[in-house]
């Protein structure tokens, strides 16, 4: 598991988030509209934390088993019932109410668990194969020598 990120946010902080998860899901390799929906799915998570739970909440961000997680967590009164499994979508002429509906047909995965002591939203999406490895590079040639006993002392490797 490899953590991108990992902090509470406000009112404040939304927009730069966006950004944040943006680079950092294509930096995993995430790009084009995967990459979109992945960042649009994040961000509704993280206004409906603001919009509906207080005005704050937790994300995390990481990547494992080849594919990216964002966690939006926050301690307000829970979700609606109805709204839960992203199935009520918001009328033509409502100007709000699509985010879980968004949510949960954005990403390749969504798990809402909500409750009376907050919701957590854990989004996934999968990456392009060997997205989420860390980079390796060739292994640089060394020479080693050594003071000897009249014999060479070298060794390259």
């Amino acid at each position: 598991m490899r953590v991108l990120f990992s902090q509470t946010f406000t009112f404040h902080d939304v927009g730069r988030l966006r950004h944040e998860v943006a680079e950092h899901a294509g930096s995993c390799g995430l790009h084009g509209v995967r990459l979109d929906d992945f960042v649009l799915a994040v961000h509704e998570s993280v206004v409906n934390a603001v919009e509906h739970a207080g005005g704050y909440g937790r994300l995390r961000l990481w990547t494992v088993d080849g594919v990216i997680r964002a966690e939006t967590s926050d301690r307000g009164a829970g979700i609606p019932e109805p709204y839960v499994d992203g199935d009520k979508q918001a009328s033509g002429q409502a100007c709000t109410g699509r985010g879980l509906y968004l949510i949960h047909r954005l990403c390749d995965g969504a798990d809402l668990r909500t409750g009376p002591e907050g919701t957590r939203v854990l989004l996934t999406m999968r990456l392009p194969r060997g997205a989420d490895l860390p980079v390796r590079r060739g292994m640089r040639r060394i020479r080693v020598v050594a003071p000897g006993d009249g014999h060479s002392g070298r060794f390259t490797a």
